[in-house]
Parts: structure tokens; C-alpha cells; sequence
């Protein structure tokens, strides 16, 4: 038998470190896995739907992977047992070369029916694979698993902590009222919470809604005339109090944005756009002049979210523009300084600094800025000089 090469001995062993340095990070992703909490409660169940489906793919997938983890770490002990002999025979080599690199691994033997064989063929078949084929195969079925326990996870995460803050309110409410609108809420709340612990990836999140708005409605109906008039007065003038601080944010995003026109791309600049919010709420004040209470609360409160919305994205907006604009001004204040400097060694028409310079100044100097090109101008150039400074201050040490 003919040994392998020293270059396919060397391919093997490389391999093999490979193979032992994924199986100890296989090892520490499994156990992390074995621990994640939404595992251990798919794995408690029952699970129904959409999840039951894609938990059993992933548990599939588990007894894929740890039946490979078995057959890689036992090919691994065996094949490190033969390569640390001290006689290392030819046939040895071939063989731990085969293990290493080769389809040395059997996935499974299947018997063939007698009545599919040939007079020659074979009664069993055997599917193998090399190492590097299982480890890739595991990665996969990692990803299954992960993907689903990770989606369930998020969705526990999220929605259990509100579904508890619903169903406080609900006992709150149920203990000050009796409503048609609780009942229902109720019904829903149940369906809700059961869809949610046993099929997380299939429960609908908008039925949590639902219920928040009949939590509303019963809380309306409850509320008597004067005290539904006495809330909701104050937060129609809380409403307008947020008109006023919309309409300072769209004063303060307007001049950051003429500030920045011009001196940088249109693309660069942020701009907030929208529909004017002032006569959705002429028409709440309209409905609260006429005395239609029960009709303002939900409206109210869509008006409020969308009226908060728009000031973050003002301000947003306006800081951005006048980032811009103060990174520009940050930058030519460096480059004047480090020119500066330039100038006091002597360096401000050494050959290498000047071209740097002109294209860091035509950078910031030129419309419209590229804030990250004309900063990357300045460092290049700040980094000139002070290379420049540094070898003429060693040069003028060793003089």
C-alpha cells in the first residue's frame, strides 16, 4: 500500500485541529442551547399551530446534530489516538488520512428490498460523508433550532409582560363595572393568552388590541359624564400644549434644514414631511364644544401618538442637519489648526503636505460637503504632519 504524501499527511492534520477546534465550539453552543429558557419551555409544550410545526423541524434537527456531535468527537478521539503513536506505518497513514479527509463517516444503512437487488447488488447501502460534510450538516440543523427558539423567545418576551399588564387592568375594571365589553374582553384575553403559550409564532399580536380597546370602551362606558368632560378637558389642553411644542420643533427643524441647504448634498439633509395636524385637532375641540365626550378619547389619543411621532422626527431631523453642519465647522477648525502647525515647522510647502491639504480644504470648502470624504481628508492630512513632525523633530535631535 502506497503512504499518502506529506503534503495530504499535512492537509490532514490541519484538518484535524480544524475539526478539534469546532467540536470544543460545537460542545459550548450546544450546552448554551440545552440552556436557553424558551428551548426548555418549547421542549415542557404543548405546543399547537404554526409552532408545533416548526419546533418539530427543530427538534429534528437537535437529534441531527447531536448524533453528529457524537460521530465527530468519536472520529476525532480515534483519529488524534492514531496520529500520536510513535510508529506511524504507511497503512496507519493512509488509513487516518481517509478518517480525516475522507467519506469515513457512515450517516446510515439501509437494506435493500429482494426484490430491488440484482443477482450482484449489494443487500445494504450505506450513506457516508466526510467530517467537514457532517460539521456543515450540524451548522444547519443549529440554525433550525436556534432560528425557532430564538422567534419564540422574542415573542414570549415581548407580549407575556402585556398580556399580564391587560388582564390587571381587566381585574381592575371588573371590580368597579359590569359590561358586555368586559365580557367579550375577557373571551379574547383567554384565547390570547392560551395562543400565545403554546403557538408564540402563530398567535395574532393584534387580538392584544383588540381586547385594550374594549378595556377602553367598558372604562368609557364607566365613566360618568362630568368625569369623562373633566379628563379629557385636560388632555385636549395637554393636545394643544404638544401642538405648540410641534409646531417649535418644525421651527427649529426648518432652520437647520436652510442652514444646511446648499452646503450639502439633498440626499444628506433630513426632512420631516407630513399632513397638518392642526385640523384634526380643530375637529376634536369641535367635538368637545358639541359635547360628544365618548367620541373623543380614542381619537384623542391616535392624534397624540401621531402629534409625538412627528416631534421626534423633527428633532431628529434638526439634530442631524445641524450635526452636519458642526462636524463641517469641526473640521475646518482642525485643518487650520494642523496647517498651523504645519506652518510653524517649516512643513507648509513640503511636497507631500500640500497636495493633502488642498484636497481636505476643496473637501470642506467646496458645495455641497461630503461630511465623511472631507473627514477623511483631514485625518489623512493630520497624519501627514504628524509624521512630517515627528521625523524632522528626530531628524533636528540626531543635528
Amino acid at each position: 500500500m502506497t503512504a499518502p504524501t506529506q503534503h495530504l499527511l499535512g492537509r490532514a492534520d490541519s484538518e484535524l485541529l480544524r475539526l478539534e477546534a469546532a467540536a470544543a465550539a460545537v460542545a459550548a453552543n450546544l450546552v448554551d442551547l440545552d440552556d436557553n429558557t424558551a428551548r426548555k419551555d418549547l421542549d415542557k409544550g404543548p405546543l399547537t399551530g404554526r409552532t408545533a410545526a416548526a419546533w418539530a423541524d427543530a427538534t429534528a434537527a437537535l437529534t441531527r446534530l447531536w448524533d453528529g456531535y457524537g460521530m465527530l468527537t468519536a472520529l476525532i478521539t480515534s483519529a488524534r489516538s492514531v496520529r500520536n503513536q510513535r510508529r506511524f506505518t504507511d497503512a496507519e497513514k493512509t488509513a487516518y488520512v481517509h478518517q480525516v479527509l475522507g467519506r469515513s463517516i457512515t450517516l446510515s444503512t439501509t437494506t435493500v428490498p429482494l426484490a430491488q437487488r440484482g443477482l450482484l447488488g449489494a443487500g445494504q447501502v450505506s450513506t457516508t460523508c466526510t467530517p467537514a460534510e457532517l460539521l456543515a450538516a450540524m451548522e444547519a440543523a443549529f440554525k433550525t433550532a436556534v432560528d425557532v427558539a430564538v422567534r419564540a423567545g422574542d415573542v414570549w418576551h415581548r407580549l407575556m409582560p402585556e398580556a399580564a399588564t391587560v388582564a390587571s387592568s381587566l381585574a381592575h375594571l371588573r371590580g368597579l363595572t359590569r359590561s358586555a365589553a368586559l365580557d367579550e374582553a375577557d373571551r379574547r384575553l383567554g384565547d390570547f393568552t392560551s395562543a400565545l403559550a403554546s403557538d408564540p409564532l402563530g398567535c395574532d399580536e393584534q387580538a392584544l388590541a383588540t381586547v385594550r380597546t374594549l378595556l377602553d370602551r367598558a372604562d368609557a362606558e364607566r365613566t360618568s359624564a362630568g368625569e369623562l368632560r373633566e379628563t379629557l378637558t385636560q388632555r385636549l389642553a395637554d393636545a394643544h400644549a404638544l401642538l405648540d411644542q410641534l409646531a417649535e420643533a418644525a421651527r427649529a427643524a426648518a432652520v437647520a434644514e436652510q442652514n444646511a441647504a446648499g452646503r450639502f448634498a439633498d440626499s444628506a439633509i433630513a426632512v420631516v414631511s407630513g399632513l397638518d395636524l392642526r385640523p384634526d385637532l380643530a375637529a376634536l375641540d369641535a367635538l368637545a364644544a358639541a359635547g360628544h365626550w365618548a367620541l373623543i378619547s380614542p381619537r384623542l389619543a391616535e392624534w397624540s401618538r401621531r402629534a409625538r411621532e412627528r416631534i421626534a422626527a423633527l428633532r431628529d431631523a434638526a439634530a442631524r442637519n445641524a450635526g452636519m453642519l458642526a462636524a463641517r465647522n469641526e473640521l475646518r477648525g482642525r485643518l487650520d489648526a494642523y496647517q498651523a502647525k504645519a506652518g510653524r515647522r517649516g512643513l507648509a510647502e513640503d511636497p507631500a503636505l500640500a497636495p493633502l491639504a488642498e484636497r481636505a480644504r476643496d473637501a470642506l470648502y467646496t458645495a455641497p460637503c461630503d461630511v465623511d470624504a472631507a473627514r477623511a481628508a483631514v485625518n489623512a492630512y493630520q497624519d501627514a504632519v504628524a509624521r512630517l513632525t515627528a521625523t524632522t523633530t528626530a531628524r533636528d535631535g540626531l543635528l
